[in-house]
């Protein structure tokens, strides 16, 4: 979908005629409005998609304090004919107005035009999936138990199945976003729907771990509590990947089982082992699920900041820097101390084999 078509609704009185003249400056591909019953006027904007947080942004500047002031973003499939030449300026303007538009338009698209979804379509996108409800809860349930088979079954492709059914992908990439953007209501979204989500999960896997014969000799359960720098990589690149899905649009359900492969089977395999009283190895387990999870929610952090995706207010930046800051430290600090921890586990390992 190269094409997104803007529909801004904007009260008469308050209509400012230099936003139109601004609009054509980014070459948009088409532009129309016409007025509602209500006399508010509806203005039409077709765009390429790269430009469509740029021209959201510039919305927002000139019309977010007007009452009435509402912009729908819509998909564009296709369009006839093709939509390739841009529209030309309508309206009369002299030199120096020229000049001066021209000026501001290019400021404004060297900094603002992204190779990416908008920031507004990725919010929306993200933080659907960063609800709780009945049917994410359900679908946690399920993948535990499905995982917890395949577990103690040895049987890769059911828990590749547990993987593809997992809902943990949306509230980890939620959290990252509502960081940079500070956003304190996804934020705390986010981390209700995520630890409800672990909760439900540990408390399945710990019950049947209760019941279960759990043999350790077990491959795949075995190798869930093997923890090493190669699952700080394997987490780091799943939460890149993860972010960038989002930013460009890809199809979001391989990401989710590369995100869940680092949540869910070490997570059930800690329950398992709880609930068995292998404690050791259990520990084992939770220290490669704390890994992965720090080092997903550090990579997609990273990640956001890197595709510029930020809030556009003075007040919201300033906000969403100091939460972005400190995430990063307590991230980076308790990577730190994870991996410690992972080499003194190995050194464990190493005493136990000599």
């Amino acid at each position: 979908m190269a094409y997104r078509l803007i529909i801004a609704t904007i009260p008469a009185e308050n209509r400012d005629h230099n936003i139109e003249t601004l609009l054509r400056r980014y070459d948009v591909l088409s532009m129309w409005h016409t007025n509602s019953t209500d006399g508010q006027m509806i203005l039409n904007i077709l765009i390429r998609r790269e430009k469509t947080e740029a021209i959201l942004n510039l919305l927002q500047k000139h019309c977010s304090g007007v009452e009435g002031f509402r912009v729908i973003l819509v998909p564009v499939e296709a369009s006839i004919p093709l939509p390739e030449t841009p529209s030309k300026i309508l309206s009369e303007e002299t030199e120096e107005d020229t000049f001066i538009l021209e000026g501001l338009v290019n400021r404004l698209s060297s900094r603002e035009l992204v190779d990416r979804l908008s920031r507004q379509e990725i919010y929306a996108d993200i933080s659907d999936m960063s609800r709780l409800s009945r049917v994410y809860i359900v679908m946690i349930v399920l993948s535990s138990l499905v995982a917890a088979i395949g577990v103690l079954n040895n049987n890769v492709a059911v828990i590749i199945g547990a993987m593809v059914i997992a809902p943990l992908f949306g509230p980890n990439v939620a959290l990252a976003l509502a960081i940079v953007l500070g956003d304190m209501h996804l934020a705390i979204e986010a981390l209700k729907t995520n630890l409800t989500g672990i909760i439900t999960a540990l408390l399945i896997s710990t019950f049947i771990g209760l019941f279960a014969v759990v043999d350790l000799t077990i491959p795949e359960l075995f190798l869930r509590t093997n923890v090493g720098l190669g699952s700080v990589t394997l987490a780091l690149s799943s939460g890149i990947v993860g972010a960038l899905a989002f930013t460009r649009g890809f199809r979001t359900t391989l990401v989710g089982v590369m995100v869940a492969v680092a949540l869910l089977p070490p997570l059930v395999a800690f329950g398992l082992l709880l609930g068995s009283g292998n404690f050791f190895m259990a520990s084992g387990a939770l220290l490669l699920f704390l890994v992965n999870l720090v080092c997903i929610n550090l990579a997609g952090i990273m990640t956001f900041l890197i595709q510029r995706i930020r809030p556009i207010i003075p007040e919201k930046l300033i906000k969403a820097k100091k939460m972005t800051n400190a995430a990063l430290i307590i991230w980076i600090l308790m990577l730190i101390i994870f991996i410690f921890l992972i080499f003194q586990r190995q050194g464990v390992f190493d005493v136990v084999r000599l």
